[in-house]
């Protein structure tokens, strides 16, 4: 396990993610963010995208499971109901607890599992750290908050490294 910051590769969506490429690397459990990974903030219903993405991955075996540190009341919980996935909120990224539950509660170990986020300092610092595989998503918008632009300025470098280390 490491505090790396570097993800496994940048890739431009979630859904660009090809859950047969996923399955032939061994991995069972897909974690995703949900704000700005699966969806824009304060976006309630899951797109036909992502809805045609999660069937895809449970085609190939694999399962979805929504890993949020939304703090908005019913947040996750509505938008996982909605897409008929597990789901944890306020996980508390980046500690690795709220991996290691979710993973517990699907009955995968780190290593069979990825993490499919759009920050380097939460969803991947966290993953790497639970050893889990990081896999790094462009943000769906950074319009509305100033501070998203700094944090993803910030996040750069990071995202360099990780477009030279793909894990698909």
């Amino acid at each position: 396990m490491s505090l790396s910051p570097i993800p496994r590769g940048v890739y431009p969506s979630a859904t660009d993610i090809s859950p047969s490429a996923l399955a032939a690397k061994g991995i069972r459990l897909v974690l995703a963010d949900l704000d700005n990974t699966l969806v824009p903030y304060k976006v309630a219903e899951p797109p036909a995208a992502v809805i045609a993405w999660k069937e895809a991955l449970e085609a190939q075996g694999l399962r979805l499971f929504l890993l949020s540190n939304s703090r908005r009341p019913g947040r996750a919980q509505k938008f996982a109901e909605k897409l008929g996935i597990p789901y944890q909120g306020r996980s508390g990224k980046p500690k690795k607890a709220g991996y290691l539950r979710a993973m517990e509660r699907m009955g995968a170990r780190p290593q069979e599992t990825v993490m499919v986020g759009d920050q380097i300092f939460t969803d991947t610092l966290g993953a790497n750290n639970a050893g889990v595989i990081p896999l790094l998503v462009e943000p769906i918008r950074l319009a509305g908050n100033p501070g998203r632009y700094i944090r993803y300025a910030v996040e750069t470098p990071f995202r360099l490294l990780g477009k030279r280390r793909p894990f698909l």
